[in-house]
C-alpha cells in the first residue's frame, strides 16, 4: 500500500526546493501548483473560468494568469471560487497519477494550500517546511518579481505556520538549506522504517 506524503509550506518556505531533494532520494512528487497551471489550460476549467471571472481575462483562449492572480489574491471569496473550479479537477488528475505510481511505497504530493483546501485529510503523512518571514518575503520578491505588499497579501491570503505545523506530524526548518535537506533524509528514514512495519 502506497503511503502518501503531504508536503506543504507558506510561499517562499521552500517546499518546493525540499519536493525536488526528495526527488533525488528517487521518492515520486506531485507538484500542485505545476499541475494545477496545466490544468488550467484545459477547456473545461478554462469554460469554467470565463463563466466566473469574464471573457476580459483572456486573450483569445489564453489566460492572463497575472490579472487572475491580482483578482484572487486580493478577494477571499474570489479565491474561493478559483479553487472550487480547479481544485476537483487536479484532484481526479492526482488519483490518475497515483495508479501510475502504486508500485512505490511512498510518494509525495507538494502543495501551498493543503490545508485551506481541506485536502490534507486525504493523506497518511503532512511534513510542513517553515522559514523566517523576512527571508519569505525577498525569496518571493527576487522570484516573482514583486513588490513587497503583494507577497505580504499572498501570505496573509495563506494560514501561517503556527497553523500548519500544529496540523503537521514533522516540520522542515529552511533556515539552512544543507540542514534542510538532512532533515528531509531523517524524516524519509524514519517514514520507510514505518512503511516497513505495516
Amino acid at each position: 500500500m502506497t503511503r502518501i506524503i503531504g508536503l506543504t509550506g507558506g510561499i517562499g518556505s521552500g517546499k518546493t526546493t525540499i519536493a525536488n531533494h526528495f526527488k533525488t532520494l528517487g521518492i515520486p512528487v506531485y507538484i500542485a501548483d505545476d499541475e494545477a497551471r496545466k490544468i488550467m489550460q484545459t477547456s473545461v476549467v478554462i469554460d469554467a473560468i470565463k463563466k466566473t471571472f469574464g471573457e476580459t481575462l483572456f486573450e483569445g483562449e489564453v489566460l492572463k494568469r497575472d490579472k487572475l492572480a491580482q483578482i484572487v489574491f486580493n478577494d477571499p471569496e474570489k479565491l474561493q471560487q478559483l479553487n472550487e473550479i480547479v481544485h476537483p479537477e487536479v484532484k481526479r488528475h492526482f488519483k490518475q497519477w497515483l495508479l501510475e505510481h502504486k508500485a512505490f511505497p511512498i510518494v509525495v504530493y507538494e502543495a501551498a494550500i493543503l490545508f485551506e483546501s481541506g485536502s490534507y485529510k486525504d493523506f497518511d503523512v503532512i511534513i510542513t517546511v517553515t522559514a523566517p518571514l523576512e527571508s519569505r518575503i525577498q525569496r518571493v520578491m527576487t522570484r516573482d518579481k514583486t513588490s513587497r505588499e503583494q507577497v505580504l497579501g499572498r501570505i496573509n491570503s495563506q494560514w501561517t505556520d503556527e497553523q500548519r505545523v500544529s496540523k503537521s506530524d514533522y516540520v522542515i526548518e529552511n533556515i539552512e538549506i544543507e540542514n534542510a535537506k538532512r532533515e528531509t533524509e531523517n524524516i524519509l528514514k524514519i517514514l520507510r522504517i514505518k512503511q516497513n512495519e505495516y
